[in-house]
């Protein structure tokens, strides 16, 4: 048996692997930082084995409440990822499998290359809605892309979507992907009445360091670029900077941070309570929004979350207060799961890429539904 991670988006360490019924990993820590708990990795010569793949140092990552009623994703081609029995014992996570195949792989959750998002920007830009922008570079010398899809005027309202600030939370990009795919259809009469409204700026991946470097958390200089809005530089956070100052010359009317929540089994959105300009109008167009979403898919719910924050209490160097504070509009984060949407399982793929790709057609359906009462 080979255990490999050598490749775009990869991390793990191989300690012994003489043994298929007890290979012995750890999963590295994110560059200069304390962050761990993204893992990919392949397992090579295993066809017909029965397999224990032992993570020792589960019990020191990030989110220990993360493993809880976890089991990884598995896939023989790449495209296709499943759930495979997995345990934690309060300090090794246990992946258990049998394959019918002669190499498999393993992750944390279905993986989103950077070659697939290379791939993702070049067929959004065949698009005639739509335009390709470089904003900046990373520190590792990667682009910071962004897909603006509509023209500016002086009657379009100016909306951004942003995702993957933390790497390993590639359920992000697979929302951005799956509206996309729906933004770049001519036939739709939904995408067609938001054009006509509104200019859609997207980045689909704030973080292409941490991404190729299998990072869960944070860039190539350790920074946690959610912590970075309020004051970002070129030496620790270039990503933020290039994407703050092209939002300064947009102007911003509304805007969503996607991410992920290695902890909560339910997908929801968080306001910006707390922030010196909350107020009651920004409450209701939460609430609005909100609901709209809920009745649209099953998959979103409004009843758990994170608790709001007290007056005065938010931090203001997150992406979405930084951003409601200095414009006065709504913006919010929206989380998905790692494991799976509780109230709607599926047993086969848990939350997924396909599932993504349809929340982020209801969050178009949404915005078109409550436009007026949210944005206008």
């Amino acid at each position: 048996m080979i255990i490999s991670s050598a490749f775009d988006g990869g991390n793990i360490d191989c300690i012994d692997a003489r043994d298929p019924a007890g290979v012995r990993l750890a999963i590295r820590k994110d560059n200069q930082s304390e962050f761990y708990q993204w893992f990919y990795f392949r397992a090579a010569g295993v066809r017909g084995l029965d397999c224990r793949y032992v993570i020792e140092n589960a019990g020191g990552a990030a989110y220990r409440k993360g493993w809880q009623d976890y089991r990884a994703v598995a896939s023989y081609d790449r495209e296709f990822w499943f759930r495979v029995p997995t345990s934690f014992d309060g300090e090794r996570l246990v992946i258990e499998h049998h394959s019918s195949e002669d190499q498999v792989y393993f992750a944390y959750f279905a993986p989103y290359s950077m070659e697939r998002h290379a791939d993702l920007l070049a067929f959004a830009q065949t698009s005639e809605r739509c335009g390709a922008e470089t904003l900046g570079t990373s520190l590792d010398g990667q682009t910071i892309d962004c897909l603006r899809f509509g023209e500016p005027g002086e009657d379009r309202k100016t909306l951004w979507m942003v995702a993957r600030q933390h790497p390993g939370e590639t359920m992000a990009e697979w929302w951005m992907e799956g509206l996309i795919n729906r933004l770049v259809d001519d036939s739709d009469p939904v995408v067609r009445a938001l054009l006509e409204r509104a200019v859609l700026y997207l980045v689909p991946n704030m973080n292409p360091d941490g991404s190729r470097r299998g990072h869960l958390r944070t860039n190539a200089a350790g920074s946690n670029l959610n912590r970075e809005w309020q004051n970002p530089t070129a030496e620790k956070s270039p990503e933020v900077l290039c994407v703050r100052n092209r939002i300064r010359e947009t102007g911003l009317d509304f805007g969503l941070d996607v991410h992920g929540d290695e902890a909560l089994p339910f997908n929801f959105l968080a306001g910006t309570e707390g922030i010196p300009g909350w107020s009651d109008e920004r409450q209701r167009r939460l609430e609005l929004f909100k609901r709209t979403l809920a009745n649209l898919n099953p998959d979103f719910q409004v009843e758990h979350g994170y608790p709001p924050n007290a007056a005065g209490e938010a931090n203001l160097t997150y992406c979405s207060n930084s951003l409601a504070e200095e414009f006065g509009v709504l913006v919010m984060t929206l989380e998905m799961p790692f494991k799976d949407a509780s109230g709607t399982p599926d047993p086969v793929q848990g939350w997924s890429p396909e599932r993504c790709f349809q929340l982020a057609h209801s969050c178009l359906d949404a915005l078109h539904l409550c436009w007026e009462q949210v944005i206008d």
